[in-house]
């Protein structure tokens, strides 16, 4: 009897930990917006500054992928190669100015929003003033483009029409207002709030777990006392 009765308290206890755990992934969203890259030869560096803070020098590549994801770690890469030679072929280098190459991918179907169908990627060449930032790079080539309040960027060409960095449940439908940080308008972990690899329990998760788990912890002490 002792045996079954710590066998059910157990059993419990871990039901409620599965619980909890299973509340926090089933929460577990991204985020629909334009991610901000650096291009090299050995492919895309997510960026650590938003596109309005980075000056590229000239031979730069930089690349926009529109998606829905939870982080820099999750964020879909741009599908192009960054290739400056390429991209910038048919532009001659020009005194007082830089040549920046643009990879400009607005995603797939299944990140667009409902009822918007995104546009096929293109490449670019932005030649502009010496001390140009990135994000004036790309209004040279890829209006209208249109920010949120908090200076996040939310379109490129005009795409999407509607939305800026909403939040995107798991079945795909938008449930909230993203908060970005105005110093990095493409920035993940800056549309995810509170950032983190998005893989693992949030910090409320876990520490609903341990509340669990003390209060089994408990349960099992008590039984102990009443049958001593």
């Amino acid at each position: 009897m002792r045996r079954a009765g710590r066998a059910t308290v157990l059993l419990v206890v871990l039901g409620a930990v599965l619980a909890v755990l299973g509340t926090g992934t089933a929460q577990a969203a991204g985020y629909r917006y334009w991610s901000f890259w650096d291009g090299s030869g050995s492919g895309w560096a997510y960026a650590t500054q938003g596109p309005s803070l980075v000056r590229p020098d000239d031979g730069a590549v930089q690349g926009f992928r529109f998606s829905v994801s939870a982080d820099s770690q999750d964020a879909a890469k741009p599908r192009r190669s960054p290739d400056f030679s390429k991209i910038c072929a048919d532009t001659p280098a020009r005194s007082g100015t830089k040549r920046v190459a643009l990879v400009i991918d607005p995603g797939t179907a299944a990140d667009a929003p409902e009822g918007e169908t995104p546009p096929p990627p293109r490449t670019a060449c932005a030649q502009v003033p010496k001390d140009a930032s990135s994000a004036e790079a790309l209004a040279s080539v890829a209006k209208p483009l249109r920010y949120g309040s908090d200076a996040l960027l939310c379109a490129i060409s005009g795409y999407p029409v509607a939305g800026c960095g909403e939040q995107v449940s798991g079945n795909g439908d938008s449930s909230r207002q993203a908060t970005a940080d105005a110093s990095a308008p493409t920035s993940a972990s800056a549309a995810a709030g509170s950032g983190g690899s998005g893989g693992g329990p949030s910090a409320g998760v876990l520490f609903g777990v341990g509340a669990v788990l003390l209060l089994g912890i408990a349960a099992v002490a008590q039984a102990r006392r009443r049958r001593g």
